[in-house]
């Protein structure tokens, strides 16, 4: 279930219970705003698990990437950034790098990430998903939501009526 329509200063301001992820993000694809329940990778230089999850139905989820920051490696290219939109994800959001960003733009998906490389990822099968993440005190599950917009990105235990 994907939503498209608010702005995150406003639902921050209506859910003050909401967290800011602390992260300076840039934003790639055609989807400037998204949201959506969150699914979550955890993995690091290697996007074996991105590659998994993109490839089911989305559902308009928003998929959260925990690359560790990495931006030594790519996590997500064009391929997948395709077919994560083809399959109705609303979003994908990679704390660490991507790359194909001038083909991304054109794909109708939201894209936010920590960084660019054109160095793609090393395929040894690890990773984690679908279990919680954790940076500075801020906890996003699976099912929590995610709500991303030029001003940043916020997650709520459950979806924010403004």
């Amino acid at each position: 279930m994907a939503v498209s329509n608010f702005a995150t200063p406003d639902l921050s301001d209506d859910c003050p219970v909401a967290q800011v992820l602390p992260f300076q993000w840039q934003r790639f694809g055609r989807r400037v705003i998204f949201g959506g329940p969150a699914s979550t990778v955890a993995c690091f230089e290697d996007n074996s698990r991105v590659a998994e999850a993109v490839a089911e139905a989305g559902e308009g989820r928003v998929l959260l990437v925990d690359g560790q920051g990495s931006l030594d490696r790519s996590l997500l290219g064009d391929r997948l950034a395709r077919k994560a939109g083809d399959n109705g994800w609303a979003g994908v959001i990679v704390i660490g790098a991507v790359r194909d960003v001038e083909v991304i733009d054109d794909i109708d998906i939201g894209v936010y990430s920590l960084g660019v490389c054109p160095r793609k990822t090393e395929k040894r099968d690890r990773g984690d998903r679908d279990i919680s993440l954790e940076w500075r005190g801020i906890t996003v599950s699976p099912g929590h939501w995610i709500y991303a917009d030029r001003n940043g990105v916020l997650v709520s235990a459950g979806p924010i009526h403004g």
